[in-house]
């Protein structure tokens, strides 16, 4: 059995089928209202995913789900069980690799009203779970994996998503919010375990309402450190960015001269910390500060 949705996942609208349902299951889940029957939608689509299963003696003896994107597999097979973190991971690549409207920067965004704090960091900084603490500690989640900033402005629009948290985090997470909704957890991926939170209700009723960045944050956990913080200058935060940005080369001037004026415009600072209450009283005083 094929299982075929729309996800309409502003600003972006996805056709996902698949084969396994386990996946349909975590969609149904994770993504709610938002996942519509192909039936019921006739607007535009902007992606066309699948997640299917190998062929031949394999895919009796050994399924496993493969990523498919316009005939694209840009990832090697990941076993059934993990299908739901591998969607995931898919659809990031997507948009991540094939958006153009936007100069896209890897970094999870806070909203405090229509002012946002952008932390790009490389994987294991804890910045999704910062995320997470943030998003339900009177944040607003744009989204824990990517910037998507409007070129030639600080405008940055949602992306909003379930937060993907990985390893310890996940036990950490799950103290903080026992009613939260968790995915199954991905056992043994690329990246260890991994966990996918549902976005709070308030992040996805303002999934549409875009913010302007008044913050850039570079986050790294340490847990030995309480809250460390270095103020960066603009030639330092626009390096930073730089090396966080997935296409700001391929725009050319318009992707540089966005970062340019994200640096210019914004308080950047680098913290390490090992205190989530304690960085959310700073961001704060950032975002409350402009």
């Amino acid at each position: 059995m094929t299982y075929r949705f729309i996800l309409s996942c502003a600003p972006y609208t996805f056709e996902v089928s698949t084969e396994f349902t386990n996946v349909a299951e975590f969609l149904r889940a994770l993504y709610g209202s938002r996942l519509l029957e192909p039936a019921h939608y006739h607007g535009f689509i902007d992606y066309k995913v699948s997640l299917s299963n190998t062929t031949g003696m394999r895919a009796l003896v050994k399924p496993q789900a493969r990523f498919l994107f316009e005939g694209i597999e840009p990832f090697k097979p990941f076993s059934v069980q993990q299908g739901h973190a591998l969607i995931e991971w898919g659809l990031n690549w997507v948009v991540s690799s094939q958006e153009f409207s936007y100069v896209i920067i890897h970094a999870a965004v806070l909203a405090k009203g229509d002012k946002a704090i952008v932390c790009p960091a490389l994987s294991g900084s804890g910045k999704s779970t910062l995320a997470a603490y943030l998003s339900r500690n009177g944040w607003r989640l744009l989204s824990d994996e990517m910037a998507l900033i409007s070129p030639n402005s600080s405008t940055v629009t949602p992306f909003v998503r379930p937060i993907c948290l990985k390893n310890h985090s996940i036990d950490l997470a799950k103290r903080w919010f026992p009613d939260a909704f968790f995915s199954k957890v991905a056992v043994n991926t690329h990246k260890g375990d991994v966990i996918h939170l549902r976005p709070d209700p308030h992040s996805i009723e303002h999934s549409t309402t875009p913010a302007q960045v008044v913050g850039v944050i570079f986050p790294k956990y340490n847990q030995d450190t309480f809250l460390d913080v270095y103020k960066i200058d603009k030639a330092g935060c626009f390096q930073g960015l730089t090396q966080n940005a997935f296409n700001y080369g391929i725009l050319g001037k318009d992707g540089v001269s966005s970062l340019i004026n994200i640096a210019e415009t914004s308080q950047c600072f680098e913290i390490h910390y090992n205190d989530m209450a304690e960085v959310n009283r700073f961001l704060s005083e950032v975002v409350e500060g402009e």
